[in-house]
């Protein structure tokens, strides 16, 4: 429609890799899913016929035989089982949902029925309408799908089709059953709104206590995470990388996790040694459980989300850092934490797509949740200032090469121990990245020979233009 109406739209991008690697989803597919479920959902007024859809909303072309056929579905272990349904061509079907699982789930249909969400231990009868094709079904709850919660309605007695452009096999993107990508609306040199605040990337003192209480509570946020792109984040207390904790060794951290999220959640901090079983469990809507553990190690901690799937609940949002410094930390004159991970983008607004995600295609790489924020609004130091600036790699798939352009690190602190302090024995000594695989951390110490504008970046570059960089203004 963009491109029969605007002379001016540019040409369609190129499918990614992940849409390559799955043959049977051709663009025309994907593009017939899309629109269908845009009707369905929008209510758009359109002959019903006419789009090969019933009055149940289910793929027909034949006659209705009259009869219903009544299937009983229980969905549990992220499995529907049965997970294969035979109905004879013309029968409406009917499937009573029992949600025998301890999450939430849901049934949406490629024909645009849709179930609603099933909450444990409940029941829902779905009018699927009447069968005239196969037709696949799923659990649309972001990641649910790839772990296998995939319904197939085989129609007995439907003639064969042709080829595998029909929409009612086909079941589109995880994260918005075949709806574009808010990846379409990327423009990486696009400057934010005059009103933007970036994320304060300054990292505070630790406190003096020795006990830290705190409540991290799951909260869905949409937030802009590059000019104008959109996504609904599952954020630890309302951002995602979530708070940085911070203390020393010895510290006891007191955590009540919440979960005031819309799915099951929760939560593992990496800066703890403990038995995962009862603190790692997790947690539905509206529960909550206490976590607390002693940071007896320094470094900088990866805390996320173990729900599975694990790399879906991160790419999400859910991952954060908990920085325990080292006995005997030298003093600097400025401090910074940047967090890195990966963004892919479902629809605008939406949540994570979980096919991207299990390709490893990010559609963008940040420091601290938002792309570029940092070049829009840099950091700041001044000549002969001793800076450090702790890094960590959340992922969930991609490493990091951290960089500062025009700089050289003199000090190198990674997992636990130094790899170069002050120059090293020889005080000449001299380092130019801080390499680190996802869920490792550490910092890096500089100081600036002059003034000017120092550009920061992952040097795997193609992360970087994704927006993995960013910039420290340096004055005299």
């Amino acid at each position: 429609l963009r491109r029969a109406t605007d002379a001016t739209a540019p040409p369609a991008r190129p499918a990614p890799p992940v849409a390559a690697a799955q043959p049977s989803r051709t663009g025309a597919t994907v593009t017939a899913v899309g629109v269908l479920l845009l009707a369905v959902t929008l209510g758009i007024a359109m002959d019903p016929a006419a789009a090969g859809i019933a009055s149940g909303g289910a793929s027909v072309d034949r006659v209705s035989t009259g009869h219903t056929t009544t299937v009983d579905v229980v969905m549990k272990n992220t499995r529907f089982s049965p997970d294969t349904i035979e109905v004879p061509v013309g029968d409406t079907l009917v499937i009573n949902l029992t949600n025998d699982d301890e999450m939430v789930h849901n049934l949406v249909l490629a024909t645009g029925v849709v179930s609603g969400s099933v909450a444990p231990g409940t029941s829902r009868q779905v009018d699927a309408g009447i069968v005239g094709a196969d037709v696949e079904g799923w659990c649309s709850i972001a990641g649910h799908k790839v772990l296998g919660m995939v319904l197939t309605v085989v129609a007995v007695g439907a003639e064969p089709q042709s080829g595998d452009d029909s929409p009612a096999m086909d079941h589109g993107s995880a994260s918005a059953g075949g709806a574009s990508s808010a990846a379409d609306d990327l423009d990486l040199m696009r400057e934010p709104d005059a009103d933007f605040v970036a994320r304060d990337p300054a990292l505070g003192a630790a406190e003096a206590e020795t006990v830290h209480a705190l409540t991290m509570r799951v909260e869905d946020v949409e937030t802009e995470v590059s000019p104008g792109v959109t996504q609904t984040l599952w954020t630890f207390n309302g951002t995602a990388p979530g708070p940085t904790l911070h203390g020393k060794v010895g510290d006891v951290f007191d955590i009540t996790f919440v979960n005031d999220g819309s799915i099951e959640h929760s939560i593992d901090f990496h800066a703890g040694a403990l038995a995962p079983d009862r603190p790692m469990r997790s947690i539905n809507p509206g529960e909550s459980l206490t976590y607390r553990f002693t940071a007896t190690r320094s470094g900088i901690w990866l805390y996320h989300c173990g729900t599975m799937p694990m790399s879906v609940h991160m790419a999400n949002g859910m991952f954060g850092a908990v920085i325990i410094d080292p006995p005997g930390l030298s003093a600097v004159d400025r401090e910074y934490v940047l967090v890195q991970s990966e963004l892919y983008l479902g629809a605008q607004g939406g949540e994570a797509d979980a096919d991207k995600v299990a390709a490893q295609f990010p559609d963008l790489v940040v420091f601290n949740g938002i792309a570029n924020q940092y070049g829009a609004r840099p950091l700041t130091a001044k000549v002969g200032e001793k800076v450090r600036i702790w890094v960590l790699d959340a992922g969930p798939n991609v490493g990091s090469s951290f960089h500062v352009v025009g700089g050289q690190f003199d000090t190198v602190f990674t997992e636990g121990d130094y790899l170069l302090r002050d120059g090293g024995s020889t005080g000449t000594g001299g380092s130019q990245v801080l390499d680190l695989a996802v869920a490792q951390g550490g910092f890096v110490e500089l100081t600036f020979p002059e003034a000017g504008s120092y550009p920061f970046v992952s040097h795997i570059m193609s992360d970087a233009e994704k927006g993995a960089r960013g910039v420290v203004l340096v004055s005299p």
